[in-house]
């Protein structure tokens, strides 16, 4: 017995899937079952899984030298989506399916040891994968995270014996339930300043950093943030629905248009923030593209990992560097942080007395680290709400009208880039500011009182330019540059 036979599929890297082909040659020898092609150790115990699924199938493990390679032999193949494919080869190899099953499809499945083909994490990608080589993708009929895509023919094996009955079927994506209603600004009372603040951020896409003592609001403040913001547009759908694929994430919330919101605890690590393991998985940060990325108790999380969120936060992508190559995650979120003023939480309470040192106080915010707080744009600080105001429930501003404000800033911006060609998202905000002679002297004066950096100058003026959007106004006054100095600058803090 003896034969050949080449059979597509793909590995992930980062978000995308690299094609491989998976070529099987069946020769007369000793018997072994080897597989090449720079394979991680769970695609060499495929070789263990094909083995029981192709006897317990009803077919035959030939009892000749079975060697696989994987190419290019210079990609790294990781996961066990590669069983179907490797067994699929054997089978046509000896013969005992006919190559016209293997022609013009891309074969992605984990194989359990009695047959079923399993979903594995990716789907999407392996399917935008297959639509770019033209081919038709195959994998498990409970193709979880697969959504219908332009383009793209998708067929379903629930297990290796259907090669022998009725062949491919169809695919379930799984159901796609309506996520439940967003938490509403309208159930927080009081912290009409903070609400506005978030309004402003929303609007702008800035990031906000609130500082208060325990139990005056921070974290249903945030919480609620995704609810004033704009519904994901279909390229944005298509990009978080990926990364949420890719990490196993369920989707259902993206694709209905929800922006993500993810709130890591304080205690973690540097991969799971950022991204890392083996093989390569998306982090937090990427998790939470296009959507927002909430620290709560900043000060809490580990300074050396707090610092690597700086350079995703500037670039809207992070790159994790492995010795088989760099690989990127998209990460465009806006970070929200809320942190205590200080160890004992009461730091400028008027009602608590704080019990902390002036050193104390100080080492504690210094966790956060000056350079990443120089990147976030507002500060504010939050107030504990007095108790009649907690007790009159929903009466304060509601989503609805803070969505409106944002989605209103939104558009006149859009509008107003388009008109003055600002196309470059790293351009200076200062010219499209137009700031007047009595707004230069107020910014010069604030910048030279607070020690304001030259990235904290640029930032007040993108906060007051996302005012002035807000009220439709073709230039930035005096008033929308006021507000946002007290949106940049705490009470005590510099720039």
């Amino acid at each position: 017995m003896g034969g050949r036979c080449v059979v597509r599929s793909a590995v992930l890297k980062g978000v995308t899937a690299i094609p491989v082909e998976v070529e099987v040659v069946v020769s007369h020898g000793v018997v072994a079952f080897n597989v090449v092609g720079m394979a991680d150790a769970a695609v060499q115990e495929s070789r263990e899984r094909v083995r029981a699924a192709l006897r317990q199938s009803g077919f035959a493990m030939p009892a000749d030298r079975v060697l696989v390679n994987l190419a290019p032999s210079s990609l790294r193949k990781t996961g066990s989506g590669l069983d179907l494919a490797i067994a699929l080869g054997i089978l046509v190899a000896t013969g005992q399916v006919p190559p016209e099953v293997s022609e013009g499809r891309l074969f992605v499945g984990e194989l359990s040891l009695d047959g079923r083909v399993r979903p594995v994490a990716g789907l999407l990608a392996y399917g935008l994968c297959a639509r770019d080589q033209g081919c038709q993708l195959v994998c498990s009929c409970r193709a979880e995270g697969l959504i219908p895509i332009e383009g793209l023919e998708a067929a379903g094996l629930g297990c290796l014996g259907d090669l022998q009955r009725q062949g491919f079927g169809p695919v379930d994506c799984g159901s796609r339930e309506v996520p439940p209603d967003q938490p509403d600004f309208i159930d927080i009372s009081g912290n009409e300043v903070a609400k506005r603040a978030l309004q402003v951020a929303a609007a702008g896409g800035h990031g906000v950093l609130m500082m208060g003592p325990p139990g005056s609001g921070k974290t249903m403040l945030a919480s609620r943030l995704p609810s004033i913001m704009p519904p994901l547009d279909p390229d944005e759908v298509l990009q978080c629905a990926l990364v949420h694929s890719v990490a196993g994430e369920d989707t259902a919330s993206v694709l209905a248009g929800r922006r993500p919101f993810r709130s890591p605890h304080h205690s973690a690590t540097s991969p799971s923030l950022i991204g890392g393991g083996s093989p390569v998985k998306p982090g937090e940060i990427s998790l939470a593209c296009h959507g927002v990325l909430f620290l709560d108790e900043l000060a809490e999380f580990k300074p050396s990992v707090l610092q690597q969120v700086r350079q995703p936060l500037e670039e809207g992508t992070v790159r994790i560097a492995r010795a088989e190559g760099t690989v990127a995650f998209p990460a465009r979120f806006m970070l929200v942080g809320a942190s205590n003023p200080c160890p004992c939480g009461y730091f400028g309470d008027a009602r608590h007395e704080c019990t902390c040192s002036p050193a104390q106080i100080q080492a504690y915010q210094n966790h956060i680290g000056g350079p990443l707080m120089d990147r976030i744009d507002i500060h504010i600080d939050v107030c504990r709400v007095d108790p009649r105001d907690v007790i009159a429930s929903r009466k304060g501003t509601g989503s609805d009208a803070l969505r409106e404000g944002v989605l209103k800033g939104r558009e006149y911006a859009s509008w107003r880039r388009a008109r003055t060609g600002e196309d470059r998202p790293a351009r200076s905000p200062a010219g499209s500011c137009r700031l007047d002679a009595a707004g230069q002297d107020v910014l010069d004066a604030a910048a030279r009182t607070h020690g304001m950096s030259g990235r904290g100058i640029v930032r007040t003026l993108s906060i007051a330019r996302t005012i002035a959007d807000m009220e439709e106004a073709p230039r930035v006054s005096v008033d929308h540059l006021y507000e946002a100095l007290a949106l940049r600058l705490r009470a005590g803090s510099g720039a």
